[in-house]
């Protein structure tokens, strides 16, 4: 094995997990998580002349895999990018949906429940430009920068997507405690929203 190789198995062998965790909210299934990694170390060997030292390692691979997917996405034909809505709107929306979930004791009892099997659902359900936003800043703890770096998107479009992202995941979880019995359905005539499916 030459240096080089060696220089670049430790600075990026370490990020395998967080890696194959991204890789597998992008692409939800487990065999096509594992060839994205595979691709995405074997392009980042290939461009290691290219890592500056003293750069975040992590991050650059999150940025491989990132658009490794998204060209095997379009190959596929199967990647189509909705447009980012207005941040200020998705926020008012997110902050009414939970001052309702509050006044319903839905918010209480939402967060005494085992929520990560229903997340990793409604992570799965997300469309990939939100799920990949909502990983990278609330799974992995990229900064906004970080991530809009990543996505090679403005960073207000990863508000956009946050605040989209977050507020069908929010609508999913209260959907998973009603289902649940945790609380009883809104009865016709309630001021409470309908939530929202997650994919949308």
């Amino acid at each position: 094995m030459t240096s080089g190789a060696d220089a670049f198995e430790r600075s990026t062998i370490g990020f395998l997990p967080d890696l194959m965790r991204f890789a597998r909210s992008l692409t939800r299934d487990a065999a096509r998580a594992d060839d994205l990694v595979q691709e995405t170390y074997l392009l980042a060997l290939r461009g290691w002349h290219s890592f500056r030292d003293g750069s975040d390692a992590r991050r650059w691979l999150f940025t491989i895999c990132h658009h490794a997917f998204l060209r095997g996405a379009r190959r596929e034909q199967r990647y189509v990018a909705a447009p980012d809505h207005d941040a200020e709107l998705e926020s008012l929306a997110t902050a009414v949906a939970h001052w309702h979930a509050q006044v319903a004791g839905l918010a209480e009892r939402v967060e005494r429940m085992d929520l990560q099997p229903a997340i990793g659902r409604a992570l799965d359900a997300l469309a990939p430009h939100y799920r990949a936003a909502v990983v990278l800043v609330d799974v992995e703890g990229l900064s906004y920068e970080e991530a809009a770096a990543v996505l090679a998107v403005a960073v207000g479009t990863v508000r956009s997507r946050l605040f989209r992202g977050r507020r069908l995941l929010q609508d999913s979880l209260f959907v998973y405690a009603q289902d649940a019995g945790l609380v009883p359905r809104s009865a016709p005539g309630d001021a409470a929203p309908t939530p929202r499916r997650a994919a949308e």
